[in-house]
């Protein structure tokens, strides 16, 4: 099986609705997610999502692992329980191929050597500008970039990278263009600061100050 092959097979695990909408919460969820609430956010019963869920575990899409919920141990806990998590791996299909990715690196190693990251900024804050929107509207602008916004106290901070291949080669040049993107995008509402989240984007955002 080539590589295409497995990509879309794992993408087709997601046609099911029931599936999708499973891999979507736990998916955005900041931290692993049980069998239980998995079940309760797509309104399914919880054999039902289980069945799904390690199904998503087998087509590379999540992860498990197991342990005991907080507050349960010692004698008497039961078995450990079974959570899932976004894989790390990216799967992507481009039907016929094409190879976007080989070239973004090549255009990020020349503008690096060039010493051109001012200008790569300004061009991605002006970006972020035309998408600027509403304060209360960021968290769905910022989602439907596939950021996955979640909010950790007053701080907004961003579960997903979507520049994480070119962000782990050259992570000086893509993390001053995301902050310069979403310093645009945010407007007045946030202020977009470098504080990488684990697992996910280099920048969170808080409210700013009136």
């Amino acid at each position: 099986m080539t590589a295409e092959d497995s990509s879309i097979e794992a993408l087709g695990a997601l046609a099911d609705p029931v599936r999708r909408a499973l891999y979507r919460h736990v998916a955005a969820a900041p931290q692993e997610v049980g069998r239980d609430a998995a079940a309760e956010a797509a309104g399914v019963s919880r054999s039902l999502a289980a069945f799904h869920l390690d199904k998503l575990v087998d087509a590379g899409l999540l992860t498990a692992s197991y342990r005991r919920p907080a507050g349960r141990g010692g004698p008497g806990a039961g078995r450990p329980a079974k959570f899932y998590r976004r894989a790390d791996t990216e799967i992507a299909v481009t039907l016929p191929p094409r190879a976007y990715g080989a070239v973004g690196r090549l255009l990020a190693e020349v503008v690096e050597r060039a010493g051109l990251d001012r200008e790569l900024q300004a061009a991605a804050r002006t970006e972020g500008e035309a998408g600027e929107c509403a304060s209360d509207d960021l968290p769905d602008a910022l989602r439907e970039r596939g950021y996955a916004p979640f909010l950790d106290g007053e701080v907004l901070r961003l579960g997903n990278c979507p520049f994480h291949a070119l962000a782990d080669e050259f992570p000086a040049l893509v993390c001053g263009m995301n902050l310069a993107l979403l310093e645009g995008l945010a407007g007045d509402g946030w202020t977009p600061a470098m504080d990488p989240c684990a697992g996910g984007c280099c920048v969170s955002l808080s409210r700013s100050q009136l």
